[in-house]
């Protein structure tokens, strides 16, 4: 589950549903609008391709990956893994 976060006005989190992903085994993916590869190197995964082809993310925790911005910094948007997925 991808999710952006919230305000103390509204929801604490802002459900992202194109981004999610589910891990299917060590080095592949299936998302809504397909399957593809990712490398996981360190801390640092790279889709490298499918429907998220070029993405970033880093693994801040077991569990929890923040989606890496163009200039390497992590962004908003988070996606934590969800019982009985593999990632």
């Amino acid at each position: 589950m991808c999710e952006l976060p919230g305000d103390a006005a509204g929801p604490a989190g802002i459900r992202r549903p194109a981004e999610d992903f589910v891990v299917t085994n060590a080095s592949s993916y299936r998302a809504g609008s397909g399957k593809g590869i990712y490398l996981l190197t360190g801390d640092r995964m790279v889709f490298t391709s499918g429907p998220h082809n070029g993405v970033k993310y880093h693994r801040t925790a077991a569990g929890f990956l923040r989606r890496t911005l163009p200039d390497g910094r992590d962004g908003p948007l988070h996606c934590v893994r969800q019982p009985g997925s593999r990632g």
